[in-house]
């Protein structure tokens, strides 16, 4: 699943007119780095979801045979934060364990690494997978402590959250479908519980999150290639 239903308050006023996921670095809309990124590593099933200038979007993706991928569009009349989000498409994601991508990040992440993490994911034991970068200069203080490929409650050293996560669908049990919530207090009880696993991605990655960033983006030389 790809995130895409954001109003992108901090890029105003590039977003009063176009939608976050469609603005461009290196001549290409952000979202769509993200499905060919998510097609090389094997994804074939994508869903994005929509609130915002939603119709531009599936306009420009279309149903996803461009990208060799196969896209549906969860539809939500006001965006529904990340997990009301994902639990309103549920009935796209169904049982299993599944990987869900901002789509406002520019990064150089393989995705078939965590091909096999899905699969070890389905047993329950382990209820959210994050990818955690070193903190930009934007957000020092960090959202996670990494121990031993774990995500602990308290530690020596924060990291942030990319945006790219596995999460099993139990996770998500009692958001019902048009309901808004957030991500954070369902992996912070899941952290306490011990069923919150990690990795620390140490390539390119940058949080698309403003017009300086994305202006810096497109002139620093940091275009993944």
């Amino acid at each position: 699943m790809i995130l895409a239903a954001g109003r992108g308050e901090r890029m105003r006023p590039l977003t009063d007119s176009t939608p976050k996921p469609l603005l461009e670095a290196g001549g290409k809309p952000l979202i769509v780095w993200q499905i060919e990124a998510l097609a090389r590593a094997g994804f074939r099933d994508i869903i994005v979801n929509l609130a915002h200038l939603g119709e531009q979007i599936e306009d420009r993706l279309g149903d996803g045979k461009a990208f060799g991928v196969g896209i549906a569009y969860s539809r939500e009349e006001s965006a529904l934060e990340t997990a009301g989000g994902i639990a309103n498409a549920m009935h796209f994601l169904g049982s299993a364990p599944f990987l869900v991508v901002n789509s406002d990040i520019h990064c150089d992440f393989d995705y078939s690494t965590l091909l096999p993490k899905i699969g070890q994911m389905e047993n329950r034991s382990v209820l959210a997978h994050l990818v955690l970068v070193d903190n930009p200069e934007h957000h020092p203080q960090g959202d996670f402590f990494l121990e031993d490929g774990k995500i602990v409650p308290s530690g020596k050293k924060r990291l942030t959250f990319s945006g790219i996560g596995i999460y099993h669908p139990d996770l998500f049990n009692g958001i019902q479908p048009g309901q808004s919530a957030r991500l954070a207090p369902l992996l912070n009880n899941a952290i306490v519980e011990g069923k919150v696993s990690g990795m620390h991605h140490q390539g390119l990655w940058v949080d698309v999150g403003t017009p300086e960033r994305l202006a810096e983006l497109n002139s620093g030389g940091r275009i993944k290639t």
